[in-house]
């Protein structure tokens, strides 16, 4: 079996769930090379990611899972790897921390880098992201740009960077240090500037940005929240160009998003010219009965009854986090009713019924219920930080909500997460508190913020589909104030300064007490409820070669390019 992509070799947990996985691929792979078995020219990727944007640091394209799913189109210095760690991606280019008075990066992008519309990548591509994603620039009081986190961006004092150069040097506020750089500049996050001044006419980008040019920018934001908004039919090629070595060949409902060889990628060739992406809501027993399905990674238990024969699946604990994200508004504006309701929710039953996994672990994600908002269930800190969640870790008997509605959204269809209501609302009858199923086809998490439901059921951060990483920046993120993905709109200004001072400080001490404050606080208000790690299905069609588990944000198509299926 080859290594998954540019010589990187999985982590522990990543070994082992390759030992689980691909023992049949590699019986398959060898069996091949000795018959005449002929490699398939494309490849179905089933996912429950939704594909509505090209542009995933925004609100909508982060909760509908835009990284799983352009992670090898649109490339960055760094990708999440099947640990759920950022691992360098040096075709991209070099990123490095130098010494200095202020915490300086410096990126070089590499000098054959070049978009498939034939545009040399450039650190205008850096600039524009940057001002997307900082926070600095607002209008009337709202930022201009509608991000769904400024973590790490918002640190950033200027990017030193000539128009059209390959060198960005990235320089941080005098006294801000931000620990987990390395989720800057990430893949799904680098958008292609060259499209956005084309688009708007603000042909100084740099310029604008300097010096704050608030028309300017506000064209640029406009472009950037919603130029690159995806529906199935005709797409406009030349505003999503590709960094890559796939691109967007065709995007329809019927035919999926079909994935093309980027033919000016500069890296290493596509083992498989042709990719085709099918998002949550397709027929997926139907596209596997027409053998149309290779690659298979979705929440475990939210399609059942699918005809797996010829496939090598597993399920495995993911790292995103299955929670009920609350509003802070509406029927939960208090916090009592977010208290009563969490004192009826049964998370161990649920975490025993739908959260665990065929072989749990003893220890670490997905061993048990989640007991945590932001630490990592593999975390050393995990058990200490966790002391709070003791309070909620059975239903409490006694708890009276007196007359209370709680609308449950989430997108259909998903059977494991209307399991998951259905057993809310049955164990939450007896406390008063009415629960309603308000999943839909569409549903997005920002329905949260406008009042149309008062939860969401989804992953880290609201997500729709894939989820999570090693670091806690996403969950953080989304509990932060003033960030898009914190779709229940919490704001507490202690807890916004204990994540600043997580960022910046990564000494063990000061980690542990950091993080059992956050817990502690987030355990008495409430802002979501932790369920468990999301269990993920994850299975390769036999013939299926380099294919490896990525139960993360990235999705198990985070090395796509390297995967080859003969029959």
């Amino acid at each position: 079996m080859r290594l998954p992509r540019r010589g990187h070799r999985p982590g522990i947990r990543a070994r082992r769930v390759v030992a689980a996985l691909t023992a049949a691929i590699v019986a398959a792979g060898l069996g091949a090379g000795c018959t005449s078995e002929s490699q398939v020219p494309s490849i179905g990727y089933a996912t429950d990611a939704v594909i509505s944007s090209y542009n995933g640091g925004t609100t909508v394209g982060w909760a509908s899972g835009s990284p799983a799913v352009f992670g090898r189109v649109l490339t960055g210095f760094f990708y999440t790897g099947p640990d759920g760690q950022q691992v360098a991606d040096t075709d991209v280019g070099t990123a490095k921390e130098v010494p200095g008075e202020a915490q300086t990066i410096q990126y070089r992008l590499s000098p054959d880098g070049v978009y498939s519309d034939g545009i040399a990548t450039s650190c205008d591509d850096l600039v524009f992201t940057w001002a997307a994603r900082s926070g600095r620039f607002t209008r009337d009081g709202a930022p201009l740009f509608d991000s769904a986190s400024t973590a790490g961006y918002e640190d950033i004092e200027r990017i030193d960077c000539e128009p059209g150069s390959k060198d960005a040097t990235v320089v941080f506020r005098p006294g801000r240090r931000y620990v987990p750089w390395r989720t800057l500049f990430a893949a799904g996050e680098l958008m292609p500037a060259h499209v956005a001044t084309q688009a708007t006419g603000v042909a100084n980008l740099i310029g604008a940005v300097r010096t704050g040019e608030l028309v300017a920018l506000g064209k640029l934001a406009d472009f950037w929240n919603t130029g690159w908004t995806m529906t199935p039919g005709a797409l406009d090629a030349s505003r999503f160009p590709s960094a890559g070595p796939y691109r967007i060949g065709s995007y329809s409902e019927s035919e999926g998003l079909v994935l093309v060889a980027n033919e000016r990628w500069w890296g290493a060739k596509p083992e498989t010219g042709r990719i085709v992406v099918w998002p949550k809501g397709t027929d997926l027993a139907a596209k596997i009965g027409d053998n149309a399905v290779g690659v298979i990674d979705i929440g475990a238990g939210s399609v059942p009854e699918l005809p797996l024969d010829g496939f090598s699946a597993s399920t495995i604990p993911g790292r995103g986090a299955e929670q009920l994200v609350l509003s802070t508004g509406g029927v939960f504006a208090g916090v009592q009713p977010r208290r009563a309701l969490a004192a009826c929710v049964p998370r161990k039953a649920l975490f025993d019924s739908l959260g665990s996994v065929p072989e749990r672990p003893e220890r670490g994600i997905g061993s048990a219920m989640l007991n945590a908002h932001i630490v990592q269930q593999d975390s050393l800190f995990y058990e200490a930080a966790t002391g709070a969640a003791q309070k909620y870790a059975t239903v409490d008997p006694n708890v009276k909500a007196g007359e209370l509605t709680v609308r449950i959204g989430y997108r259909t269809p998903d059977a494991r997460r209307a399991a998951t209501v259905r057993a809310i609302a049955d164990s939450c009858r007896a406390a008063g508190i009415t629960v309603v199923d308000a999943g839909a086809p569409d549903f997005q998490p920002t329905r949260l913020a406008e009042g149309a439901v008062d939860a969401v059921l989804g992953g880290t951060a609201a997500a729709t589909g894939p989820a999570g990483a090693s670091t806690e920046v996403a969950a953080m993120s989304a509990l932060r104030t003033g960030n898009g993905s914190n779709v229940g709109r919490f704001g507490n200004g202690r807890f916004d300064a204990i994540t600043d001072q997580l960022a910046a400080d990564n000494a063990s001490a000061s980690q542990l007490g950091l993080l059992t404050e956050a817990e502690n606080l987030l355990w008495s208000e409430l802002p979501s409820i932790p369920l468990f790690a999301t269990p993920r299905l994850i299975a390769f069609g036999t013939g299926l070669r380099n294919g490896v588990a990525g139960p993360t944000q990235g999705g198990t198509g985070w090395n796509m390019d390297r995967w080859r299926l003969t029959r």
